[in-house]
């Protein structure tokens, strides 16, 4: 995800382009698990192993019965430790966000803009979905100035407040599967299951922050969830004028 951040010397004009990055990846269900470690397929056989040379790596089985792919008009079924079970994951959506106001840089305001993703998965485990900033702070103007990232109080705040004479970019996520962090009571995030519209504000991090996580398949409707920006200005937070850069990855993830 990218987002340019355009300041003028007599406003702060945003605009917000999404840079889709889609995960494709294989994951398998569990069979066995305790506190520590997840046990995903296993098998009774006669033999096999492991084998590698510089060129090659083999993992084999023998003595497994009725083993292979076998399908039909509505199933496709493939048998055995070796044939594995593929999971299906697709990432989509994104796509250029115009904040929805410009700003003075001397008098401040707030400027917002949003995306959605939609993530489809039939994995039996379910998906994450997380985002992380390239920079730190994550918008930067090319010279070394910088917006500040959001400061939050606790895992989210409810109400997005700057304070005084200072300028900070955060962002919240909506939808069915949003973290934990996101969720909230009417007056608190962090706690309750309510997902209240335009609440729960943090700031970017270098670090991946899972902002959604489904549980089990959600093929082939998939689940959506939106991505809310925005930029505050205090009054007398003196931004300076020029072009801000915000690099963002977002990442979806089998389980």
């Amino acid at each position: 995800m990218r987002l340019s951040f355009a300041i003028t010397t007599t406003c702060i004009s945003l605009v917000v382009t999404i840079l889709l990055v889609s995960s494709f990846s294989v994951s398998h269900a569990q069979v066995r698990s305790s506190n520590n470690y997840q046990l995903q397929s296993d098998s009774i056989n006669v033999g096999g192993g492991l084998s590698n040379s510089a060129s090659y790596v083999q993992e084999s089985t023998v003595g497994e019965i009725a083993t292979g792919p076998s399908d039909s008009t509505n199933f496709s079924l493939k048998a055995g430790y070796q044939q594995m079970q593929e999971v299906f994951l697709s990432l989509a959506g994104g796509g250029p966000i115009v904040m929805d106001v410009d700003l003075p840089g001397i008098t401040g305001g707030t400027s917002n803009g949003s995306t959605t993703f939609t993530v489809v998965t039939d994995s039996p485990a379910g998906y994450q979905l997380t985002i992380e900033a390239e920079n730190d702070p994550a918008m930067q103007r090319t010279d070394g100035a910088s917006i500040a990232d959001y400061t939050e109080v606790g895992s989210a705040d409810f109400t997005f407040s700057v304070p005084a004479a200072t300028a900070e970019f955060g962002f919240t996520p909506e939808g069915d599967d949003i973290a934990s962090a996101y969720k909230d009571n009417g007056a608190s995030c962090g706690v309750g299951t309510g997902d209240t519209a335009f609440a729960c504000w943090t700031g970017l991090t270098t670090s991946a922050t899972e902002i959604a996580r489904g549980v089990g398949s959600n093929h082939p409707l998939g689940a959506t969830t939106s991505v809310h920006f925005r930029v505050g200005i205090s009054s007398g937070a003196n931004v300076e004028t020029g072009v801000y850069y915000a690099t963002t990855t977002v990442t979806a993830l089998p389980l």
